[in-house]
């Protein structure tokens, strides 16, 4: 499998630049690194508003129904 890269560019301070290649600092993975981190932190505040949603539209299920319905699921399986 392999993988579809693109470019993605940003512009930096020269004197940061400078900094980097004095201290031979590859910016790539660093930004790659903090690019994930951020889409992360994304996906789980969305996941955790759709189990927000979730949890607010089922609260009205008791533990019992809801134990009751896996049992007749398995039972069918």
């Amino acid at each position: 499998m392999t993988t579809d890269y693109v470019t993605v560019s940003a512009k930096i301070p020269r004197k940061l630049k400078e900094l980097l290649d004095r201290y031979g600092i590859k910016p790539g993975p660093i930004i790659r690194r903090a690019l994930e981190e951020e889409v992360r932190k994304h996906v789980l505040n969305e996941l955790e508003e759709k189990v927000k949603d979730l949890s607010r539209r089922t609260s009205h299920i008791s533990d019992e129904e809801i134990a009751s319905l896996i049992r007749e699921d398995r039972e069918e399986l």
